[in-house]
């Protein structure tokens, strides 16, 4: 988007960037730091106009739109990312013009905000300058890995929400919990209300009038009573979902320091495993723009990995044990 203009008349012509974005949302984000009131006076007084008309804030933008913004002073100029912002460095697993896959590491949040400077977006967008739109398509928590989505164009973005709203994205993660989990394959429906604690600590918690969340489990491996590698299919994407479906079941996460069985976290971390067992594995889904199949992987990290080794070798030394 071009610099605007404080003292003349803004004519903007609409990119597939802002196609089918309101015209309220399109000013915020064009307008930053100019109050919400100032910008619906100005909408509704008929200072923005499109194609040489009036128009109303919930009005959406057609590629094409010539776009009439006044000058407006008091809009606050927006400051590049600062230079010491390290660049993104994360693994591409996927890429078109509309779409791009990352392997997420863990540790890193996706976006800014709670004591944290600088997400995911944040290091993508202050390493691609020239990427106009970028934007985040789904969320994973700070601790888990794997495959994330963004969007490079807002069609993408808007196509992918419809997807994940009617459940026709397949998001599948890998998850370690305490114990022998019994069933080969289960479906977990169980309602979850989202809160923040005293701390200020955004928490979920079990309640039957919470929203509806629903995840199918499907035991993977099991080490003896020790432990058990289940995939989670995600039916709907509450926040916390499968951590607190798994710990309500009775199967906390290793490594959960929300959820979790702390007495076996401290455990592990003296084993090697100082992050959570959580990770993106799997995503599938049509491609909003292309109609083509998309079927993305991401191999479980290195310190994931290394602590499944670690049970597979001691089941094998058990098993090789000989009886006293």
């Amino acid at each position: 988007m071009k610099q605007l203009s404080n003292d003349a008349v803004n004519w903007l012509d609409i990119g597939d960037d802002a196609a089918g974005q309101r015209v309220d949302n399109f000013l915020l984000g064009l307008l930053k730091g100019v109050p919400k009131s100032h910008v619906y006076r100005i909408v509704r007084s008929g200072e923005v106009r499109v194609n040489s008309k009036r128009v109303e804030a919930s009005d959406r933008l057609v590629v094409g739109d010539r776009m009439r913004v006044p000058p407006v002073r008091s809009a606050a100029p927006a400051s590049p990312p600062p230079a010491w912002i390290a660049p993104a460095n994360f693994p591409v697993l996927f890429e078109d013009e509309t779409l791009l896959a990352i392997d997420k590491p863990s540790g890193v949040a996706v976006h800014g905000g709670s004591g944290i400077a600088f997400g995911v977006i944040e290091q993508l967008r202050a390493a691609r300058p020239e990427q106009s739109f970028l934007e985040l398509v789904h969320r994973l928590d700070r601790d888990t890995s794997g495959i994330l989505l963004l969007a490079k164009k807002r069609a993408a973005l808007v196509g992918m929400h419809a997807l994940l709203r009617d459940g026709h994205v397949d998001k599948r993660y890998l998850a370690l919990v305490r114990g022998r989990w019994p069933h080969l394959r289960r479906e977990v429906r169980v309602s979850l209300h989202k809160y923040v604690d005293a701390n200020g600590e955004r928490r979920v918690r079990v309640d039957p009038e919470g929203q509806d969340a629903i995840t199918i489990f499907t035991r993977s491996k099991v080490w003896r009573d020790d432990a058990t590698l289940v995939e989670a299919r995600l039916k709907t994407g509450r926040t916390h979902q499968i951590r607190v479906h798994l710990a309500h079941q009775g199967f906390p996460i290793a490594g959960d320091d929300k959820y979790g069985d702390f007495e076996w976290n401290r455990v592990l971390a003296k084993e090697g495993l100082k992050r959570m067992f959580l990770h993106a594995a799997k995503l599938g889904f049509t491609h909003p723009v292309t109609g083509n199949a998309v079927r993305l992987e991401a191999a479980l990290p290195i310190e994931l990995s290394r602590y499944v080794g670690r049970l597979d070798a001691s089941v094998a030394v058990a098993v090789a044990a000989p009886k006293p």
